[in-house]
C-alpha cells in the first residue's frame, strides 16, 4: 500500500521515474567528443595479458607471446559497452640502451671492410602491468579503448627483435586478431588461462611515431581484418633507405655510424629466460648447457642474418634489405592511411612517407598526407586524427575521405594550421631544368639555358669541412657551388628535385653529396629550419647502373648517374638565390675516407630539375 501511494505521489508531482542513461560515445562536427563518464582515470580499467602469435623466433620451441596492456572505460565492464581500439606497439617501452650503443667507426676508405664493432646490452625498465601511458588521455575520454604491446624480443614479450623482419609485422597482426576474437590471449606468459576481448567492436586503428609509426604500416601490410585505419608519424618504411642512399653507406642524421645491427642492440630488452643450447659443440667441456634467449637471438639475427646481409662495404641493395622494405609488401594492405612527416626530418627522411603514400593512392586506398616544415616527429593536428579515427573506427560518415589529400604547414604557420592542397606533390608543379655554368673555386651560376662549351670543374674531398661551412664559403676547392639569379618573386617548389651528374673520380670509389640551398645563408639569431637547406641527397657513383650491383670506378673516367633528392614543399622567398652544392664526404652522414679524392664534374653533362609550381613560366618571371 505504501509503495502505491509513493508512486502516485511522484506521478502527481510530475516527477518521472527513469533509469539512468548508459554512457556512449558522442560526436560533433564529425569528431568524437570528450565524454564526462569516460574522463576520470580513476574509473578506467587497466590490465595486461599475453597474445599468442604464429611464430617462434626465440628458440624455445613454443609460439611467441606478445605482452599487451589494455586501458578501457569502466562501462565496458559494467554496462556491456563495446568500443573501437586505438593501438600502439613499440620496441622502446621497456627501455633502450640509451647513449650506450657502440656505433660503427666511419673513418675508413670506401670499399674496405670496417673495423669490428663492440656490443652493448639493454637492461629492461618498467613494471607490470603498465607498458605505456601514451595515447590514453587523448583517446579513452573520447570513447576508445587504448591498447599497447611490446614488440618481439622487447620487455616481457617473447621472441627476437629483427628490425623489420616478418615477425615485427605478424606480432601486431596477432594482437589485432585477438581484439577481433580470432587469436588467443592468456593471463600469463606461460599459463593456459585465456582472456577474451569481449569489450572490443573489432575495429582497430594504429598510430605512433618513428619506430612506433613503422609498426602500424607493418601490421597493415599483412592485410589483417579489423585494422581499419593507421596514422603513421615519421615512420621508417625501408631500412635500406634509412641506412643507405642510392648505393651509398649513409647514417641517419644525428647518429653517425649507426646501422641496423646498432638499432638491434638498442632495442633488445628481452630474452633473459634460459633455453637449452642445442648448438653447443659436444666435445667442448666449456660449452654451456643453457643459454639466454637473448644470446640465441644475437647469434641468429644480429651475428648471422644481419652480419651477412647489411653489407657496409658496397652499400648495395639486396634481398636482405628488400625484405625490410614495406613498399614491397603493400599488396594486401587496405587500411585507410593518414601519413605525417616533417620536410626537415634528416633522421627518418621525408621520402619514407611519400613513397608509401604514393603507392597507397595508386592502390585506391583512402589516403591523406600531412607534412610540416620541422624535423623528426610531429603528429597531424588533433582534429585531423580525430576525424580519421571517427570515420573509420566509429563509422561516422563525416566525409573525411572527400577532404583535401595533402595538408602542408607553410613556413611561418603553426603546425595545427596546415594549408590544404589537392595533392602532394602540388598538381600545378612542373619540372624546370637548370644547367651549370663555371665559377670554381668561387661560385658559378645556374641557368635555364645550357652552355655550348665543354667545361669541367674539380673539387677535393675533405670531411673536415661541414656542409654548412662549405655553403657559406666564398672561395674553396672542397665544393662546387652554382646559384640562380636573385629571385624577384617567390618560387614554390613542391615534389622531388632530380639531379643528373656526370663525374669522374680520382679513386675507384667516392662519396657524392648534393645539397640544394637557399642563399645568402642566414646566420642570425632568428634562423628557422627552412632558411638555408632546401633539400639534400647522397649517392655512390659505383651504382650508376644498378642499386643491386656496384662497379669500381676507373679513375679519370666520367660516369653519369641520375637520382632524386628528398621530397620537399617550400616557398623560396624573393631576394634569395637557389644554390646547388656538389661535394664529396658529408661529415654528418657519410663514411669519412682520408681527404684528397678529386671529383671532376662535366658541367654540360650535369643538371638539376626542380618541381616548380607554375613551371618554367613562373621561374623565368622570378629571375628576370
Amino acid at each position: 500500500m505504501k509503495i502505491k501511494i509513493l508512486i502516485f505521489t511522484f506521478l502527481f508531482l510530475g516527477i518521472k521515474i527513469q533509469a539512468q542513461e548508459k554512457a556512449v560515445p558522442v560526436f560533433k562536427d564529425g569528431e568524437a567528443q570528450i565524454v564526462e563518464a569516460f574522463k576520470d582515470p580513476k574509473d578506467w580499467i587497466r590490465h595486461d595479458l599475453w597474445v599468442e602469435t604464429s611464430f617462434d623466433t626465440d628458440g624455445d620451441g613454443k609460439l611467441d607471446r606478445m605482452h599487451v596492456s589494455v586501458t578501457r572505460p569502466k562501462q565496458t565492464e559494467t554496462e556491456g559497452l563495446k568500443l573501437p581500439v586505438v593501438y600502439e606497439s613499440s620496441p622502446y617501452y621497456a627501455g633502450t640502451a640509451g647513449n650506450a650503443p657502440i656505433f660503427w667507426d666511419v673513418k675508413h676508405e670506401l670499399g674496405t671492410a670496417p673495423k669490428p664493432r663492440n656490443h652493448t646490452e639493454v637492461k629492461r625498465t618498467g613494471k607490470r602491468p603498465i607498458i605505456s601511458n601514451s595515447q590514453i588521455r587523448t583517446w579513452v575520454p573520447r570513447g576508445y579503448i587504448v591498447v599497447h604491446s611490446s614488440s618481439p624480443g622487447t620487455g616481457l614479450s617473447d621472441g627476437s627483435p629483427t628490425v623489420g623482419g616478418d615477425n615485427e609485422s605478424l606480432a601486431p597482426k596477432a594482437v589485432i586478431e585477438w581484439l577481433c576474437g580470432r587469436a588467443k590471449g592468456y593471463k600469463n606468459r606461460t599459463g593456459n588461462e585465456t582472456v577474451k576481448a569481449f569489450w572490443s567492436t573489432g575495429k582497430v586503428g594504429m598510430t605512433g611515431t618513428s619506430y612506433n609509426g613503422t609498426i602500424p604500416l607493418a601490421a597493415a601490410t599483412t592485410g589483417v581484418e579489423g585494422l581499419e585505419a593507421i596514422i603513421p608519424i615519421a615512420p621508417n618504411t625501408s631500412y635500406y633507405h634509412y641506412y643507405r642512399s642510392n648505393g651509398l653507406v649513409r647514417s641517419p642524421g644525428g647518429y653517425l655510424g649507426e646501422d641496423i645491427d646498432v638499432l638491434y642492440d638498442f632495442i633488445n630488452s628481452g630474452g633473459e629466460d634460459l633455453i637449452p643450447n642445442t648448438n653447443q659443440v659436444k666435445d667442448n667441456k666449456n660449452a654451456k648447457k643453457f643459454i639466454r634467449k637473448r644470446d640465441y637471438s644475437n647469434a641468429k639475427v644480429r651475428d648471422t642474418e644481419m652480419a651477412n646481409g647489411m653489407d657496409r662495404v658496397t652499400g648495395d641493395y639486396n634481398d636482405f634489405w628488400a625484405g625490410r622494405d614495406y613498399l614491397n609488401d603493400m599488396e594486401p594492405m587496405k587500411a585507410a592511411l593518414l601519413m605525417s612527416h616533417g620536410f626537415n626530418d634528416w633522421n627518418v627522411m621525408p621520402e619514407h612517407s611519400y613513397r608509401i603514400y604514393k603507392k597507397a593512392k595508386e592502390m585506391g586506398i583512402p589516403s591523406q598526407i600531412y607534412y610540416h616544415q620541422n624535423g623528426h616527429g610531429g603528429p597531424p593536428p588533433m582534429t585531423m586524427m580525430n576525424r580519421w579515427f571517427t570515420r573509420y573506427l566509429h563509422g561516422i560518415q563525416n566525409g573525411v575521405e572527400n577532404d583535401a589529400k595533402a595538408w602542408i604547414v607553410r613556413e611561418n604557420d603553426k603546425r595545427d594550421q596546415p594549408t590544404s592542397y589537392k595533392d602532394y606533390p602540388n598538381p600545378d608543379a612542373n619540372p624546370v631544368t637548370l644547367y651549370l655554368h663555371p665559377g670554381a673555386p668561387e661560385v658559378g651560376s645556374l641557368s635555364t639555358s645550357k652552355s655550348s662549351k665543354k667545361i669541367t670543374e674539380t673539387l677535393v674531398d675533405n670531411y673536415s669541412f661541414s656542409g654548412e661551412s662549405l655553403a657559406q664559403a666564398a672561395y674553396t676547392n672542397h665544393r662546387l657551388l652554382y646559384v640562380s639569379p636573385t629571385l624577384k618573386e617567390d618560387v614554390h617548389i613542391s615534389g622531388l628535385a632530380s639531379i643528373t651528374v656526370k663525374i669522374a673520380s680520382s679513386k675507384p670509389a667516392a662519396n657524392l653529396s648534393i645539397w640544394l640551398v637557399s642563399l645568402p645563408w642566414n646566420t642570425g639569431r632568428r634562423t628557422v629550419i627552412t632558411d638555408n637547406i632546401i633539400t639534400r641527397g647522397w649517392a655512390d657513383l659505383q651504382n650508376y647502373k644498378s642499386l643491386r650491383k656496384s662497379s669500381p670506378l676507373k679513375p679519370g673516367k666520367f660516369y653519369e648517374m641520375t637520382f632524386d633528392l628528398q621530397p620537399d614543399d617550400q616557398i623560396i622567398k624573393k631576394g634569395q638565390q637557389i644554390g646547388l652544392m656538389i661535394f664529396s664526404s658529408d661529415n654528418n652522414f657519410t663514411l669519412l675516407p682520408k681527404p684528397g679524392t678529386e671529383l671532376t664534374v662535366d658541367l654540360n653533362g650535369t643538371s638539376i630539375t626542380l618541381p616548380v609550381v607554375g613551371g618554367k613560366i613562373m621561374f623565368d618571371r622570378a629571375i628576370k
